[in-house]
């Protein structure tokens, strides 16, 4: 794919427009961007006007014409930026804060909200491995993309991203090597068995689906910062009823449930990591 230098990307659509595309999404695919964040959303479909040399008006005939640009359209505007243990001190916390926790029950069930690719769930799959508690485990990876949960129920990346992946796994404190779990072929580094069999990968909209299960864990990291506030709202409800009693809430670096009044339904485990108890 062609890549766009941004400084120079023209104005394709407005305010106005987008707001119209919204709509127009919703009533042909049943894709809600209504809640997302209006700037972040005005960037991406400008790129992507921009890299097709679209107006508005073809952008629709794409739209409705075009399963395959669709698919990628979403691929577009949904961000999926992820890797496996991906801020290391955040699963030191969770090994330190949650484990002890979770190694109480008999069935532990934990959702990947946002899970792109997969790469989070199956570090979490890991970490429950060496704690001795995967074989009474499942979990749950979820997207609003059905491309990247192909990726991530095949649970096969790029070998050359596991260097990067067990740098990080090493700094989560944890000894031996990441090489553990996983088996290399060729360029291509395949998740093992093991891990995959105690998985789940399904298409889920924090927008407009409800809870479906009931949870230990739900961790959705850098995700809400791309909604605005009312969505934020309403997904951050959707996590407090789909998490059992004393069960944790895992947000990213950017986000926090400081601007909500969640007073009497969370405890603060650690302002600086997002981690959060339900208490209420």
């Amino acid at each position: 794919m062609v890549k766009l230098d941004m400084s120079v990307v023209q104005e394709r659509i407005s305010y106005e427009e987008l707001e119209e595309l919204i709509s127009w999404i919703n009533h042909i695919h049943g894709f809600d961007f209504s809640g997302y964040s209006r700037a972040s959303l005005k960037r991406r479909v400008t790129r992507i006007m921009d890299i097709y040399g679209l107006d508005l008006f073809d952008l629709k005939g794409m739209l409705v014409n075009d399963h395959l640009f669709f698919e990628e359209f979403v691929v577009q505007i949904t961000v999926n930026v992820t890797e496996m243990f991906r801020d290391p001190s955040f699963f030191r916390l969770v090994r330190e804060k949650v484990i002890p926790y979770l190694t109480s029950f008999p069935r532990v069930k934990v959702w990947n909200a946002g899970c792109s690719t997969g790469e989070e769930l199956y570090s979490f799959a890991i970490l429950l491995k060496l704690e001795g508690l995967l074989e009474r485990s499942f979990l749950y990876g979820t997207d609003i993309n059905p491309r990247v949960l192909e990726k991530a129920k095949a649970g096969v990346y790029p070998l050359s991203n596991m260097k990067k992946y067990s740098e990080n796994y090493l700094n989560t404190g944890y000894s031996g090597s990441l090489v553990d779990f996983y088996v290399a072929q060729y360029d291509a580094a395949a998740i093992s068995n093991e891990l995959k069999k105690n998985t789940l990968f399904s298409v889920h909209n924090l927008v407009s689906d409800r809870v479906f299960n009931e949870f230990q864990v739900v961790s959705c990291r850098n995700v809400l910062i791309y909604f605005n506030t009312d969505l934020q709202k309403r997904v951050l409800q959707l996590f407090y009823d789909s998490l059992c009693p004393f069960g944790f809430l895992c947000l990213g670096a950017k986000e926090s449930l400081r601007a909500f009044d969640m007073t009497g339904r969370f405890r603060i485990v650690d302002k600086f990591e997002n981690l959060y108890q339900k208490i209420g």
